[in-house]
Parts: structure tokens; C-alpha cells; sequence
């Protein structure tokens, strides 16, 4: 006898059929006579409702049937004569794989916070809410290498363990094989990284972008989806020390065309979801976030709003609002200055351009005032900024003087350099927080709630 997924028979399977299912018991509920099992298997948010007829049963049997229990069933398909449902299992069998005690299994039928779920992520897969999270996370990962797949883009695997410091930042992850009670020195005191593995100080990387613009000075357009990492001690529902990132670099595209790129890649993403997730995203509409759907229905058909770094400007400065943290040129935007230029002013998403370059990275195009670079930021509601990227300073001497500039070491980005001496062309790319676009599309208010294992300032636990 086959066995059919949850999804299948609530789908498109008919009345009549002899089948095995198996999962887990979300509920059971009956009498002396008959018992109801609803069964979930991860395929769909729906629930399979079994039914027993407590005379073809051990009651020993039945009794081991709890809440979080792992069970096979096998049985006839017939048309439900409850509400709710079209199709329910007549039992002919049952096995209990694996016993779940309802004195200590943590997930009863009952509201759980998602505090307490977050200290539970091993279990927290079997919520209706999680299951959904990560059916679309799932789905979500599929659109990203469908899109760049359909559209000629090679998938790039740049490295995790890199002694490059993309952004600058310095915050991040060192990598070595030294035995921390026993780190060999330099006469100086200085750690001596020549007995190290690599021979060098290494890190985790924090984005591929470097890498993959090498790829893409050879192979035109690529993209890049991995984890990269942050030692920032930040401690807020929009950071993680560990997230995944899609990376797209494209030789010959300019600002312009990468600004095309990142509204339709996004609008792609959106629709894929409606059209895909329509069981997760109406639960999530109805338990998370009630204006969830018509939000991001309400972005995949809007036109995004292109104005300058200068222009936010001028609009924050004049809109009487008493900021928290102040609006001058020059200064970076925070979340309630984004959020106030989508939410409230154009009621739209916005793709900022033209930063000030003392507040970007040494590698982004110079603008001909000296001043701004090509850097985009797309800004989305209730997120803020969603994409971040720009043109690529493709000069050799502009690219090298950046560099000294604002005091990294030139010999660690040789390879980088010499791109800009040999074959040089205009290029651009931008980064996508998975994370990010995952909190937009589930309507979830806390980053560590759309990634299966949170890894935070002081918690790394799973």
C-alpha cells in the first residue's frame, strides 16, 4: 500500500483509496467508541483527521496516541461527514512509532509565545506557525535560484572563510586552529598568524560580493546565496550574528539597470509567494498579521519611488517630525527615517540613490560631484531597507586611492585590484537579508523567528 503525503489527499486524492499516512498527532479527541486523530506531516498546514473505531483497536493502543506522538495509519479514503474538511482516513492500522508523554511534551493545545518557542527551536518545527514560516522560507530559496536561473545568471560559491573585510567593519568572526592557551607571538607580542592554518588572520565572511565580482568579470552575470556572518553586539529583533545573503554582480549593468534588477527580482519573489504559499500566507494573514496579503500584493503592483540621498533629505528635514536620532546630509538613515519615507510620504517603496561617500563602502563608483557614490538602497514597509548595493568603482586609480583612503590595507585587496588593470568594465551588484525579505513576506516582527537556528549576541544553542 502507498503512502500519500497530507497534501496530496487533501488535495486531490479520491474517496475510495487505500492508503498509508504517516506524521505527527496534533490532536486526539473521542469516546468509548470511536476516536479522531488529526495527523500532520509538514506537507501542508492542514491537518488529516483519522478515524478510529475503538472496536478494531487495542486501547492500550489508543492511549499512546498523544499530542506530538509519531504515527503510521493505513486505511480507506472517505468523504468527511464533519465540517471542515472533504476527505478523513477510515483506520484499518495503526503503529505508534514514537511515544510522546503529554506530562512533558511542551506543545499542548494552547497559545504559545514565541519567547517560549524560540528556547524550544527544536520542537518549534511542529507549530502551525513555524511550519508555515519555513514551508515559504523553502519556497522562498527555490524562487531565488529559479529567477537568476530562468535569466541566464551562473550561481557563484564564494568562500565562507576569507581574510578580506568587505565592508570595512571590522566586525568579524576570526577563524584559527591555535589553542587558545597556547597562542604562538611575534617578538613584539603581536599573534604570529604564520603558524597559523591558512598562514594568515582569517575570518568568516561577511558578504561574497568581492568574490563574486571577480566571477562576474568573467562570466557576465552571477549571484551568489549563502550564510555569511556579523560580530555586531546587537541584540534587537533586526540583527543576527549568523544570515544568508543573495548576491547578484553583473558586468556592464550601471546604476540604473541594477535598480531594474532589484524592483523586479523583489516583485518576482513577492508574486511567486502569493501564487505558491496561498495556505501559509492566509494563516499568517489571519494569526500573525491581518494586513499581511494586501501589503504585499500591494508592493508587487506598485512602482517603486527613485529619489537621491539629497532628496530624502530635504523631504525628512521638512516633515516636522521630532526624530529620534537627527536628519543632516552626510549622516546615515536610520529605520524611522526609511520607514516615514515609504509608510507615510509616499505610502510606497523607495529606491534611494547617491549616498555621501564617507557613509559607504570603498567600493562603490564615485558620482562626477566628488561627493556621492551610485549606492542604492531599495526601502520596503514596516523592514526599511531590504536591498542594499550599487556601481562598482571600476578605475584602478580611483578604486586604490578609496582604498587608502579610508585606511585599509592595500595588499589585502591585490586581486582585487588587479581586475581594475586588466579587462576593466562597468559592473554592479547588490545584497539581498534573506532574513529580511523573509520577515516582509510573513508578516513576523522578529528576524529570529524566520531562520530555523538564531544565532545571537550570547546564544548559540541547537
Amino acid at each position: 500500500m502507498r503512502r500519500f503525503k497530507v497534501k496530496e489527499v487533501l488535495s486531490e486524492t479520491a474517496p475510495g483509496t487505500e492508503m498509508v499516512v504517516k506524521g505527527w498527532v496534533r490532536t486526539h479527541r473521542g469516546n468509548r467508541n470511536i476516536s479522531f486523530i488529526a495527523l500532520n506531516d509538514g506537507s501542508t498546514i492542514a491537518n488529516l483527521q483519522i478515524v478510529a473505531d475503538a472496536a478494531k483497536f487495542d486501547e492500550n493502543l489508543l492511549k499512546k496516541i498523544t499530542t506530538g506522538a509519531a504515527i503510521s495509519a493505513s486505511g480507506t479514503l472517505a468523504e468527511s461527514q464533519g465540517k471542515g474538511q472533504r476527505v478523513e482516513l477510515q483506520a484499518e492500522e495503526i503503529t505508534v512509532y514514537g511515544e510522546a508523554d503529554p506530562n512533558s511534551y511542551p506543545l499542548q493545545k494552547k497559545g504559545h509565545s514565541m519567547e517560549f518557542l524560540r528556547e524550544i527551536a527544536h520542537l518549534r518545527f511542529r507549530t502551525n506557525t513555524f511550519g508555515a514560516i519555513f514551508r515559504i522560507r523553502h519556497a522562498m530559496a527555490y524562487a531565488i535560484h529559479k529567477y537568476y536561473n530562468d535569466r541566464g545568471f551562473y550561481y557563484l560559491h564564494t568562500p565562507i572563510v576569507t581574510g578580506s573585510d568587505c565592508e570595512g567593519a571590522g566586525e568579524m568572526f576570526r577563524v584559527t586552529t591555535f589553542n587558545p592557551d597556547n597562542i604562538p607571538r611575534n617578538p613584539n607580542g603581536t599573534v604570529n598568524y604564520k603558524m597559523d592554518f591558512f598562514g594568515r588572520e582569517t575570518n568568516l565572511t561577511v558578504s561574497g560580493q568581492l568574490e563574486g565580482e571577480l566571477g562576474a568579470l568573467a562570466l557576465g552575470e552571477i549571484y551568489t546565496f549563502g550564510p555569511t556572518f556579523r560580530a555586531e553586539n546587537s541584540n534587537t529583533p533586526r540583527h543576527l550574528a549568523e544570515f544568508w545573503m543573495i548576491e547578484p554582480e553583473m558586468a556592464f549593468y550601471d546604476d540604473n539597470d541594477n535598480m531594474d534588477l532589484a524592483e523586479d527580482f523583489l516583485k518576482y519573489l513577492i508574486r511567486y509567494a502569493l501564487e505558491n504559499c496561498e495556505e501559509d500566507l492566509e494563516f499568517l494573514n489571519n494569526m500573525i498579521d491581518k494586513g499581511l496579503r494586501e501589503r504585499l500584493r500591494d508592493v508587487a503592483e506598485s512602482e517603486f519611488v527613485r529619489i537621491t540621498y539629497t532628496e530624502a533629505i530635504e523631504i525628512l528635514t521638512k516633515a516636522g517630525v521630532k526624530w529620534e536620532f537627527p536628519v543632516e546630509w552626510g549622516r546615515d538613515l536610520q529605520a524611522e527615517h526609511e520607514r516615514y519615507l515609504v509608510e507615510k510620504h509616499f505610502k510606497k517603496p523607495v529606491i534611494l540613490r547617491d549616498y555621501p561617500k564617507d557613509i559607504k563602502a570603498f567600493y562603490m563608483k564615485l558620482n562626477d560631484d566628488g561627493k556621492t557614490v551610485r549606492a542604492m538602497d531599495v526601502l520596503f514597509p514596516q523592514i526599511g531597507e531590504i536591498i542594499g548595493g550599487s556601481q562598482r568603482e571600476e578605475i584602478y586609480e580611483r578604486l586604490k586611492g578609496r582604498i587608502n583612503e579610508m585606511g585599509l590595507q592595500e595588499q589585502d585587496f591585490w586581486w582585487y585590484l588587479e581586475t581594475r588593470r586588466f579587462g576593466t568594465a562597468p559592473h554592479s551588484g547588490f545584497g539581498l537579508g534573506f532574513e529580511r525579505l523573509m520577515l516582509f513576506i510573513t508578516g513576523m516582527s522578529n528576524i529570529r523567528d524566520v531562520i530555523p537556528f538564531p544565532r545571537t549576541p550570547k546564544s548559540a544553542e541547537f
